[in-house]
């Protein structure tokens, strides 16, 4: 039965990919050629320097701060542990709204600076923050978490006797990094950088901002602007190559990697005490991605919020958090159903095309959300014409936008996005539960959705609460996809502070750009809670 399930969700959530996918065998607009003619190697070029420049910037970042929490003891390092996880809360047009608004002409840096050296405008060089440059430092910011993350995860899970074992053959500490810790986490650290990657290829509200051409960004100006699906849907195509490029890179990385553990032993990692110089280099190598990702941009936004918080606080803001919530709560509740579904029929089915099928399903978080409306965009507005069509002819009867313009195609688009964070929680959560319980289940002559029902949901609760708070974040923070497809007259906060934005309103943007902040908070807790306990022999008492 599981099987069938799994069929018909995959077939579903495919269906955006697939339909973005056939506009390769889609002959080429006018539009299309005026494209390559002028902008498409913008695009692509822009694309690469982003990812390069974030590999680079994140990577940096992320590598260097979890090795550092890991094995040293420095000043800070107990807050650090789970501190820097805390950029993850901002999404990236909003950090990049703030900074902008810090660091832009009239802002209060070089209102400071010119007060301070008596120099007007024009006779002092100050970096332009909207720039590709800027772009690539606002995504490295918000976006190292995740190499930290894992990066981390990786360290202390490993053993501490190659550690030990290189230093007796004369390593130094960072000989032993680079020889040994290093290679060992290799796989975790290329994951940690292809979702950072990914992220910033499906970002649009910084880039746009910032006024950087990249796919996303063209594929909205070719939908909106020039009214061409066909050319849009074939930028979309480019930019899923590149998504699928690097999941590539990713599943390549961690097939060529054959590193493992020469012992089964585990013991606390050293904690070694630096003098008092290097331990305070470390400090602040851990504290300025910490204050330039969160500390700067929260102060920032919660001044402006508070200068503008009698003005902005109102009806219209009320219905916009209504609206969010209620609709990224709706979202994680729809999500977490087929997610459910799809580990189950894993845990009890583990076959081959079974879990084919369940991968396939789960490759949307992967795929930018502007990728994803377009690819449901398209055939619900079909099959909406199909069918006002098919009643106009026998009925004379008109029945408008069914599915386009509602809150369904929206919730779908959703449903797509973040099956695949609902799916490996819920596994994640289905793998503590012993398999003898299922034998014991059945001893006793309860069907599969029994079990599921009566012995795995009361012990998974937990997982199933961690599953609806991430997708409820993910699908509150989300732009590009509510952008294109929200119904008229219908606003979200996310939409909001980037309309505020975009009408250089950068104050009054903090509100609703806070708001998210404050509710992206709560996953980052829930990760720093457990990020320690994921190594085998954790003691409680013996780690930071």
């Amino acid at each position: 039965m599981f099987l069938y399930v799994t069929i018909v969700i995959a077939l579903v959530v495919a269906t955006p990919v697939l339909t973005v996918i056939s506009f390769l065998f889609t002959p080429a607009t006018e539009t299309w050629a005026h494209l390559a003619d002028t902008v498409l190697w913008d695009y692509i070029r822009n694309s690469l320097l982003l990812m390069l420049g974030v590999a680079v910037g994140a990577g940096t970042m992320g590598v260097t701060s979890a090795w550092l929490v890991s094995m040293y003891e420095f000043p800070g390092r107990r807050l650090f542990t789970w501190a820097l996880l805390l950029p993850l809360a901002v999404p990236a047009y909003i950090i990049a709204y703030t900074y902008t608004g810090m660091l832009e002409t009239g802002g209060p840096v070089q209102t400071l600076l010119r007060e301070l050296t008596g120099l007007s405008y024009g006779e002092y060089w100050f970096p332009e923050i909207r720039s590709l440059g800027g772009a690539i430092c606002m995504f490295s910011l918000v976006l190292y978490p995740y190499v930290y993350l894992l990066a981390r995860s990786a360290f202390i899970d490993q053993s501490v006797c190659a550690l030990e074992a290189s230093r007796t053959l004369g390593c130094g500490p960072w000989r032993s990094f680079f020889q040994v810790a290093l290679p060992l986490a290799r796989p975790a650290i290329v994951a940690g950088l292809s979702l950072a990657l990914m992220e910033t290829l499906a970002d649009y509200g910084t880039v746009h901002f910032f006024g950087v051409a990249t796919f996303t960004t063209g594929i909205f100006r070719t939908w909106f602007g020039l009214f061409d699906e066909t050319a849009a849907g074939q930028l979309s195509v480019l930019l899923l190559s590149f998504v699928f490029v690097l999941i590539l890179l990713e599943r390549w990385s961690r097939r060529r990697a054959r590193f493992h553990h020469a012992t089964n032993r585990y013991q606390a990692l050293p904690s070694i005490k630096l003098p008092r110089h290097r331990a305070l280099i470390c400090t602040l190598a851990c504290l300025i991605p910490l204050l330039a990702g969160f500390v700067l941009p929260f102060l920032q936004l919660s001044v402006w919020a508070w200068a503008t918080w009698e003005e902005m606080v109102d009806a219209r803001f009320v219905a916009l958090v209504r609206n969010s919530f209620s609709l990224a709560g709706s979202a994680a509740l729809i999500t977490l159903i087929p997610g459910l579904l799809l580990a189950y029929g894993n845990r009890v089915n583990p076959g081959r095309w079974q879990v084919l099928l369940t991968r396939l399903s789960s490759m949307g978080y992967a795929i930018p959300g502007t990728v994803i409306a377009i690819g449901v965009l398209i055939p619900f507005g079909k099959l909406d014409n199909t069918i006002d069509s098919w009643l106009r002819d026998h009925f004379d009867y008109s029945s408008g936008l069914i599915f386009s313009g509602t809150l369904f195609i929206l919730l779908f688009a959703y449903v797509v996005r973040f099956l695949s964070v609902s799916l490996q929680t819920v596994e994640s959560g289905l793998g503590h539960i012993r398999p003898s319980m299922d034998d014991a289940a059945r001893s006793m002559g309860l069907s599969q959705i029994q079990t599921l029902y009566r012995i795995h949901l009361p012990i998974m609760k937990g997982s199933l609460l961690t599953a609806l708070v991430i997708v409820f974040v993910d699908a509150l923070k989300e732009l590009p996809a509510t952008l294109v497809l929200r119904p008229f007259n219908f606003n979200t906060l996310a939409v909001r502070a980037y309309e505020l934005a975009s009408d250089e309103r950068l104050a009054d943007a903090s509100t609703a750009a806070i708001a998210i902040v404050l509710t992206g908070l709560i996953p980052v807790i829930l990760l720093s809670r457990t990020i320690n306990q994921s190594r085998a022999g954790y003691d409680k008492h013996a780690q930071p």
